[in-house]
């Protein structure tokens, strides 16, 4: 049985959420928490946060063992950006983007 969670349109670059998200595929869920636990990167904090939510799932609405889970995906899709403008010199005004990210992890008891 495959149980989710997701945080939507949290404040992180999703290229920058990826390179912490990629290390998480195919492990047990606890031996995942505590890789995010030990990784000093914005990431880790809200990635660890997201699974975390993801085993409170299936603990709690499927009644499954959260030593069983292990991660099959988990994915960093891009967000809203929010627009923003830099001032430059000679009165003109440089665009940027503040980007935001999706974080969905999906865990299974196989």
């Amino acid at each position: 049985m495959d149980v989710q969670a997701y945080a939507k349109a949290v404040r992180i670059s999703p290229k920058k959420a990826r390179e912490v998200a990629r290390c998480l595929t195919g492990r047990k869920a606890e031996d995942a928490l505590e890789i995010l636990q030990l990784t000093p990167r914005k990431a880790a904090r809200l990635l660890a946060k997201t699974l975390r939510s993801a085993i409170a799932n299936a603990e709690n609405n499927h009644n499954l063992a959260s030593g069983s889970l292990v991660i099959r995906n988990a994915i960093v899709e891009e967000g809203p950006a929010f627009k923003r403008h830099r001032v430059a010199s000679r009165g003109r005004v440089h665009p940027y983007s503040k980007r935001t990210s999706h974080l969905r992890i999906v865990l299974t008891d196989e």
